[in-house]
């Protein structure tokens, strides 16, 4: 019996933990935590295990799939990339550019091919209809970035392997293992901070399991996280006193803060928070005077009215406190590849705000990308500008974007749809063509984003386990061609003569 033992990095979360597969005859035999990981330190949860599962799924489509009207046909990648190349490209040419919408799934961010690809095949498309799961998720922390740091993913990083206060805001990374803070091991390390002295103190409306853990659980009404931040910034304020130090020198509008925070004292919100007055100054006071301290605030904080004005007020607590940029507070990472000051081609812009907006209702865009919320509208309302054909790219908006039952019923009336995606489900079973990349195992891989966001740097490349079938493509050839396919049709040019296989 051949067996063989290959170490890579688990991508189905932001945790980007180490683990050790053992494959014999073909097969996978073990998933375990590898402890020798210096960044995950042997720590796994069931997801890692589950690559198995997708790996061996019989479900797991394999080749191109074509939607007829007695069902689903296997068909040939060539009659695939023709067909929707001719279709994609003949819509445009008829209904201009931003007939074609495109939506991009969470896995995109995990997957080095559709990193590296999927921007060109954007920029083939020339659409404004752009979507992704961005807009469910962190963009408040994206805007908050461009607008403060002049980087969208210039995200600060909470330092808790030497922070010794730690204040969480709608955030439960005993579930999430880490969210926009790339974090192994999280109960490890939160514990950590108790041990050497430090304080863990959770703001939340639910006893989370990071709650649980926590010195201190502090209830708040839902979506009054915003009034809390501003007392929290009246205490640290009062005097108008700031305690930026060096931070000093790099700061301005500071002078724009002072009366606004002013007008929000603990006394006065507390009815609307729910939190008592000692409760947030002792807050305050523990935050001041710890030695590194850092505010993180996730999901929860975001996905409200005053999202971005949460992730603005918390950079604001960490900055006149003297704790952004500085070791136990808010960090900015270093990776090895530096998709902030490294090649433009990965369409990392700097972020934008409202340059362009949603036909509907008016919507600005965000660095690029429309709000996922609209996009069903967009579909549904007729008139010029209305969404008639949608690329999928790794994602199932009808379960994972707002109103999904319109959605649903959206996608069902569009005129042409294709979906890069190895499952059938609640979103592809609407398109005209599925078009199934290799397994997560089939490929390479190397974490474009994540580095971005560890509390650690690091860097690490994980070869495929398995050779991917003779059938198979990659996503980045299938992202590729189809970018071939369209540029070649609209002006007679052909990216791949300077790219290879």
């Amino acid at each position: 019996m051949s067996a063989s033992v290959h170490f890579r990095t688990c991508n189905l979360c932001e945790a980007m933990c180490g683990v050790r597969i053992e494959v014999a005859d073909g097969h996978i035999t073990s998933i375990k935590g590898d402890a020798e990981d210096p960044f995950s330190r042997g720590h796994i949860c069931p997801k890692a295990v589950a690559l198995r599962d997708l790996h061996e799924d019989p479900d797991r489509l394999r080749h191109p799939m074509k939607r007829t009207a007695s069902g689903w046909e296997r068909v040939s990648w060539e009659d695939a990339f023709r067909d929707i190349s001719q279709r994609l490209h003949a819509l445009q040419k008829e209904h201009g550019p931003n007939a074609v919408g495109a939506y991009l799934g969470n896995p995109n961010v995990h997957n080095l091919g559709a990193m590296m690809f999927g921007p060109q095949l954007l920029r083939a498309l020339r659409t404004r209809n752009r979507f992704s799961a961005t807009s469910v998720d962190q963009l408040p922390h994206q805007l908050a970035a461009h607008l403060m740091f002049g980087h969208q993913l210039l995200v600060p990083i909470p330092d808790i392997d030497r922070t010794r206060y730690m204040l969480m805001l709608g955030a439960n990374p005993l579930a999430s293992n880490g969210s926009l803070m790339t974090t192994p091991d999280v109960r490890a390390r939160l514990r950590a901070i108790q041990e050497r002295g430090g304080k863990v103190v959770v703001i939340d409306p639910r006893r989370t399991e990071t709650a649980v853990i926590a010195d201190q659980h502090v209830f708040v009404r839902p979506g009054t996280d915003a009034l809390a931040l501003f007392s929290l910034l009246h205490v640290v304020l009062e005097g108008n006193v700031h305690r930026m130090g060096r931070l000093a020198a790099f700061v301005d509008g500071v002078d724009t803060v002072l009366p606004l925070v002013r007008d929000f004292p603990p006394e006065r919100t507390a009815p609307h928070t729910g939190i008592s007055p000692d409760v947030l100054r002792g807050i305050a006071r523990d935050f001041l005077a710890a030695d590194g301290a850092v505010c993180y605030g996730r999901v929860g904080v975001s996905t409200q009215p005053f999202g971005s004005l949460c992730q603005w007020l918390i950079n604001v607590l960490n900055i006149v406190t003297g704790n952004l940029d500085r070791e136990g507070g808010a960090l900015f990472t270093l990776p090895a590849f530096d998709l902030i000051g490294g090649p433009r081609a990965f369409g990392v812009s700097p972020g934008s705000h409202g340059r362009w907006k949603s036909r509907v209702r008016g919507l600005p865009e965000s660095s690029g990308e429309l709000p996922v919320a609209a996009l069903a509208e967009e579909i549904l309302t007729p008139g010029e500008g209305r969404i008639r054909a949608l690329i999928t790219l790794a994602g199932n908006p009808v379960l994972s974007t707002p109103n999904g039952t319109q959605l649903d019923t959206a996608l069902g009336q569009l005129d042409f749809m294709v979906s890069v995606d190895p499952y059938l489900n609640e979103t592809t079973r609407h398109a005209h063509y599925i078009l199934p990349p290799a397994s997560l195992l089939e490929r390479g891989h190397y974490d474009l984003v994540f580095h971005v966001l560890a509390v650690r740097n690091t860097a690490k490349y994980s070869p495929p386990v398995f050779p991917a079938g003779p059938d198979s493509r990659q996503d980045w050839e299938i992202l590729l061609e189809l970018q071939h396919r369209l540029e070649t049709l609209r002006k007679g040019r052909s990216v791949r003569a300077t790219l290879q296989y």
